[in-house]
Order: C-alpha cells, then structure tokens, then sequence
C-alpha cells in the first residue's frame, strides 16, 4: 500500500486570484482530489463505496500557510493518514514549492456516510486505515471549537445550480466561496488568510436561501457562521496577517 501519497500542479494565470497567487479554494479542490486520488489508489475510492451506497464527506478542514503557490510555480500536495475512529478519519497534507520548501499544512477530518440515511457509517470495519496510518506528525494545531456567531454583518445569498455537486447538495469549496466574498478586495489587497479552520455541519441544497453572519472576535480574527432557519450549517474562523508580497 501506498501510505504516503504526492501531486505536483502547475499554477497558471487563469488560476490565480488577483494577488497572483493560489486561492483558497482552488487550494481546497486541490486538497479533495488528492486525498480522492490516494484513496482510488488504496481501491476504497467513489467507486468502490458507492457500491455499498456509501461515499466520503469532509466534515472539517483547517488550513494554515506560511504563504501560498505564486504565478507560474509548482507545487505538490503530500498526503497522509494520521489516524480514525469509529466516526472520522484524519488525513493531513504538507503543501511544498519546487524546492521542496514548506508552504504550508492542511488537516482534514472525513465521515463515510450511508447515500439514504444521509447517516455516517461506522468505520471501524474498514481495516485498511488502520494498516496505512503512518507515524508522521502535522505541526499545526487541530481545529478548535468553533462557537455559533449570533450577532454581527448579516448578508443572503441564494444557492443556485453551479454549487450543487454530484450528491445534489452544496458544493465543499461553494461554502468557502461564500465565506470568503464577505471580504472586499482591498482587504486582501492588504492582508492574507494565515489560518483558516471550517466545520461542515448540515447539508444544504439548491435554491435554499443562507444567512452568513460574520463577526471579528479579534485584531483580523473572524468568526463566521451560514444559517438557514437559525440552523447552523457551516462554521468558520479565519485568522489574517499582513500581506507582505
């Protein structure tokens, strides 16, 4: 088994975001393809589990980067299973430049659930996790608790067709958008995302109208939260530094 798994891109100009350098989102595509890819290696990939009526959800990330993929660079996602339990399983990622120099980590928490039930599957049966975690530790902290936001900058939004996915719900990386268009251009213009940890709680579907409330708990230090009928569906905190390229 391959226990350790590694994709090199390119990042091109109709890729960037308009600081020349890779966005988060794209980032997170990335992230979902590779531990996609390492799990068709191991043969428990969409095929295999939709088999069972079964697929992969991710249900919490965190990402912190000491800085991100520029125009023109290439970079490599290495991906690793750290450990699991009955409900989740954690894979990290080490994102790396061409010279092999360190950008930055991802930690990642996945569920296995049941495509009718919509409820998770126990995971204690799939034995090949526990053959191929590996003894290699992600420095950055795990995510924490994040807390309900119940008052601060309120906007809608409306989910249309292009954030739906496969499993007719929301798109990953459509919530990330979402969260991140509550910060106007300037603001990045003058700061990056350094940390950013998201907690996917419930699904949710075409045509579904959100609340996003965001609030600075403090100095460049956001909490935010996605509602629909005072339900949280999606948690968030991001952490900003000065932009210094």
């Amino acid at each position: 088994m391959i226990k350790e798994y590694s994709k090199t891109y390119y990042l091109s100009a109709g890729e960037c975001n308009p600081q020349r350098e890779l966005p988060l989102p794209l980032l997170m595509n990335r992230v979902i393809d590779v531990a996609t890819m390492h799990a068709n290696v191991w043969g428990v990939g969409y095929e295999r589990l939709i088999a069972d009526n079964h697929a992969w959800v991710l249900a919490r990330v965190t990402v912190e980067m000491k800085r991100y993929p520029r125009v023109n660079e290439n970079y490599t996602l290495t991906t690793w299973i750290e450990g699991y339990n009955r409900l989740f399983s954690q894979r990290n990622m080490e994102i790396t430049d061409e010279q092999g120099c360190t950008l930055g980590y991802v930690r990642t928490i996945w569920m296995v659930i049941d495509l009718d039930t919509r409820k998770s599957v126990d995971m204690e049966s799939l034995t090949y996790i526990s053959e191929n975690i590996i003894d290699r530790p992600c420095p950055i902290a795990p995510q924490g608790h994040l807390r309900p936001v119940e008052e601060g900058f309120v906007t809608e939004h409306t989910f249309g067709y292009v954030e739906c996915d496969f499993n007719r719900h929301v798109n990953t990386v459509r919530y990330l958008e979402l969260l991140i268009n509550q910060f106007d251009m300037s603001y990045f213009d003058n700061n990056v995302i350094h940390r950013m940890e998201v907690a996917f709680i419930h699904e949710t579907h075409y045509g579904e109208c959100v609340q996003v409330i965001k609030k600075e708990e403090g100095e460049r230090d956001w909490h935010m939260v996605i509602l629909k009928d005072g339900i949280n569906r999606v948690r968030a905190r991001f952490q900003f530094v000065d932009r210094t390229v």
